[in-house]
């Protein structure tokens, strides 16, 4: 692997390559894994978990490296294996490009390495750029890259790495942003079978970071925010992010009904910030009040440099009089929100998000905390000095969503250089972990991840 590293203004390395943001060089599968507790008998599948990793050179910016999946196997209460394997997109195996021979912008060219999902028996590598890319399951051939998927040729934008399975209806929502011209953005809904059902152009007045967006019963709500692109910055040979932070922007909130995806878009002004991850959205007052959830940034730096921390806070949006309530909810630095996916749209009670150690945490580790939506209260698990969480995924133990569950979180112990999948019982978080398994390699900071249980045969 050829892979230099990059170097900031004063000769350092640059932060995003080194520690635990450093890559790793090779593609290994190690089965029958070492454990430390005891895992829950009754779960059998795949926790993956997307990320950067550059392979060839050094990328400008952690959000630029091409990604690889880490993926540990459970069943039945061992773990059997780790596999990680590079997304092995267009740009990853002929070279970064944005168009074709035609000139046509390529969809197909990006790394797909900001989260994975499974939509209708597909697992989908994704990257808020290009088109998804689906992976195989088959026995032996985990984690391979099976090539783009666009949806039967349906989908012609790029897709956001940050999807919507609604639990009623099965239907996938999402969005596609970027391009220099308009549409700036379009809405996208794939029924419950994968059939992609509705493309919608919207109408914003220029390309700005959408990465998130939320989700109700009866509404979808885009976030147009002060991160507007930048061409001077796209076109520079130092690479990088190609934004500006522009609060002469605005920033506001558009407000889409799901039973008329065609019809207005209500825009509602907010206070310029940026939020790069939803936790969950839900209607009350029989529809009139959308309360949303984030993780609020008070601003960025250009070239999406991040420049302070992301709280939790809240926002009502009142249909009937206009009017949006915007509340701060708790001055914990966290990111990375997650609740019981059984509650994307719906009232749910718990959230959960993690953070890394800083300088008020001396002598911690990071943590996981649980937020209670409705009474205000956070509970923690706080790990000890060097080891690190990245996102806590929420696996539930029976079939009441909002009910019990666990929470995996892959850690970095500082001392060791190795890796960790913990499970947390998130009814008891402070308490010990449920089970530790033990990597046999550090697995580098990352982005988003899942557990999927396994596919009955029959629906494959």
């Amino acid at each position: 692997m050829n892979n230099p590293t990059r170097q900031t203004a004063n000769g350092a390395a640059a932060p995003h390559l080194v520690g635990n943001y450093a890559p790793v060089d090779d593609e290994i599968t190690v089965n029958e894994l070492d454990v430390t507790g005891a895992l829950p008998p009754e779960l059998t599948g795949w926790y993956l978990r997307n990320g950067p990793n550059p392979r060839e050179a050094a990328s400008a910016h952690w959000f630029l490296g091409d990604g690889m999946v880490h993926g540990i196997r459970l069943d039945g209460g061992r773990a059997l294996s780790y596999r990680n394997r590079w997304v092995r997109t267009s740009t990853f195996t002929d070279g970064a490009r944005l168009c074709d021979e035609r000139g046509t912008l390529d969809l197909t060219a990006g790394v797909a390495n900001t989260h994975v999902v499974r939509h209708a028996g597909r697992t989908l590598a994704l990257v808020e750029s290009s088109l998804p890319y689906q992976l195989r399951h088959e026995p032996g051939h985990e984690l391979e890259t099976a090539g783009p998927y666009d949806f039967g040729g349906r989908l012609r934008t790029a897709m956001t790495a940050h999807p919507k399975t609604c639990p009623v209806t099965g239907e996938l929502h999402f969005f596609g942003y970027g391009g220099l011209r308009p549409p700036f953005l379009t809405y996208h809904r794939a029924d419950a079978q994968g059939e992609l059902t509705v493309s919608r152009p919207l109408d914003i007045p220029a390309h700005t970071m959408l990465h998130d967006f939320h989700l109700t019963a009866g509404h979808v709500v885009f976030m147009d925010l002060p991160a507007v692109f930048d061409l001077d910055l796209a076109m520079s040979p130092d690479g990088g992010m190609p934004y500006v932070w522009s609060p002469g922007h605005g920033a506001r909130l558009g407000v889409l009904r799901r039973d008329d995806p065609y019809g207005a878009v209500r825009w509602f002004d907010i206070e310029p910030c940026y939020v790069f991850h939803t936790l969950n959205a839900h209607e009350e007052a029989e529809g009139r009040l959308l309360v949303l959830y984030a993780m609020r940034y008070d601003s960025l730096a250009d070239g999406v440099r991040v420049t302070g921390n992301a709280t939790l806070w809240r926002w009502t949006i009142d249909l009937a009089t206009g009017t949006v309530r915007e509340e701060q909810l708790d001055d914990r630095d966290a990111e990375f929100p997650r609740i019981d996916d059984r509650l994307a749209g719906l009232p749910a009670r718990l959230g959960h998000a993690t953070s890394a150690p800083s300088g008020d945490d001396l002598g911690r580790g990071g943590a996981v905390h649980r937020y209670d939506l409705r009474d205000g209260g956070v509970t923690s698990h706080i790990f000890s000095p060097g080891r690190t969480p990245g996102e806590a995924s929420f696996v539930p133990a029976d079939n009441r969503p909002g009910g019990p569950g666990w929470l995996m979180t892959l850690v970095h112990d500082a001392a060791t250089g190795r890796s960790d999948l913990v499970l947390l019982d998130a009814d008891d978080l402070p308490g010990p972990p449920v089970a530790t398994i033990h990597l046999p390699r550090r697995v580098p900071a990352g982005f988003h991840g899942n557990w999927l249980p396994d596919i009955p045969s029959h629906t494959r």
